[in-house]
């Protein structure tokens, strides 16, 4: 689903608006899948996830795993959503990102999510800054 590619000496090639965009997009299937496993693929061991800016950060992957599994009405659950990578700037990006739940919509959210990526190329730090109409 994510491919974590290096450059020759072993430390992440530097991101690029692609590559956030896949890890996105890897995101966005894994909310869709049954179970969490896809989840080690894409947040470090030590990874935080902070749900709002004035929200305590999630710390660590089994504990982004709990939050996941609680927040989320299952892998069927009835969305559409749409990102635009805003900026990128070596490890750190910006994507401006667009979640509609249920048909017919019954919540909706704009948010902005902040990242700072690992060398493997796995998310150290995501910060979303949600806004509903």
């Amino acid at each position: 689903m994510w491919e974590i590619r290096t450059a020759l000496d072993g430390r992440l090639a530097t991101m690029d608006r692609n590559r956030v965009a896949a890890w996105i997009e890897a995101y966005e299937q894994a909310w869709r899948t049954p179970g969490t496993a896809a989840l080690g693929t894409m947040f470090t061991p030590d990874a935080t996830y902070q749900q709002g800016p004035y929200r305590e950060p999630v710390v660590g992957l089994p504990a982004i795993v709990r939050m996941w599994d609680s927040e989320r009405d299952g892998p069927d659950e009835v969305f559409q959503m749409t990102s635009k990578v805003v900026a990128v700037d070596g490890d750190t990006a910006v994507a401006r990102v667009h979640v509609r739940y249920g048909d017919p919509v019954h919540q909706e959210w704009r948010d902005l999510w902040i990242m700072r990526f690992a060398e493997d190329g796995r998310c150290l730090s995501f910060e979303e800054w949600p806004f509903a109409p």
